[in-house]
């Protein structure tokens, strides 16, 4: 593990794999660097890459700083390229792909891969309620972070309540208590883009070429709206993985985001 200071003093753990032009990964909610996805990931592209997987503040072994903002943590991913020589590639997963799109418009990202950013842009299933970012925080702030992911899981995944059931068995149960409270960051991340309308213009200018990958197993409202934004972004190359889920197999997307991460 190494560390690297972010603008506001928030340590920033982040473990480095291979050799090669840079990658950062940014993971999705609940994720840390351990995660066993990005950790495969990063081994399948350390022979030609240099990949930083790390822990986004507040979560693992990186430290947090109050109050959030969304523009700290774009500072901590610029810190991340700092490290990395000054410029990298990204990869984000879900509302790190959300993250990672905002952060390609005023960082050195030199390309940019996204994976089923959770935009609701139509009406194929409810949008995330107005005072979800306020029940997130009411939760976490009473220490009910069992009851924040089980809403968090309906709410905004649009998990029927009895598919909840049992996650508290789950070996990564004890995980995703401790990074709970950085639900209300992803919340935050995401903005309106959850809300069932079209996305706002600004998730397109991104000004690199850009890989927008969708699994063809996911949910359908997903691909709308990875579909969307690969209609706005103007060098966007837009790819549906046959027999994948919202959950990515290293080995499948691997290859595709070698071959794209290096030009």
């Amino acid at each position: 593990m190494s560390t690297v200071l972010s603008a506001d003093g928030t340590r920033i753990a982040y473990d480095r794999y291979g050799q090669g032009p840079a990658v950062v990964l940014v993971g999705g909610a609940f994720q840390v660097r351990g995660n066993p996805s990005l950790t495969g990931l990063a081994e399948w592209l350390a022979d030609r890459f240099t990949v930083y997987s790390y822990d986004r503040r507040g979560r693992g072994d990186s430290t947090d700083t109050a109050p959030y903002a969304v523009e700290r943590e774009i500072e901590d991913l610029g810190a991340l390229i700092a490290a990395a020589g000054g410029s990298a590639a990204v990869f984000g997963v879900s509302s790190g792909a959300a993250l990672a799109l905002r952060a390609a418009r005023v960082l050195a990202v030199t390309r940019l891969a996204v994976y089923e950013p959770p935009f609701v842009v139509d009406d194929s299933r409810p949008p995330v309620p107005e005072d979800y970012l306020a029940t997130v925080d009411r939760l976490i702030a009473g220490d009910r972070r069992a009851e924040a992911i089980g809403y968090f899981t309906t709410a905004a995944v649009g998990l029927p309540a009895e598919m909840t059931v049992g996650m508290d068995q789950s070996p990564y149960w004890p995980v995703m208590l401790s990074v709970a409270h950085t639900i209300g960051y992803d919340g935050r991340v995401m903005g309106e883009s959850m809300s069932g309308r079209p996305l706002r213009a600004e998730w397109g200018e991104v000004p690199v070429p850009t890989l927008v990958l969708a699994g063809a197993q996911t949910f359908g409202w997903l691909l709308t709206g990875v579909a969307q934004l690969a209609s706005m972004v103007p060098d966007a190359r837009h790819v549906v993985l046959d027999g994948q889920t919202h959950e990515v197999r290293p080995e499948v997307v691997g290859p595709l985001l070698a071959e794209f991460l290096a030009g």
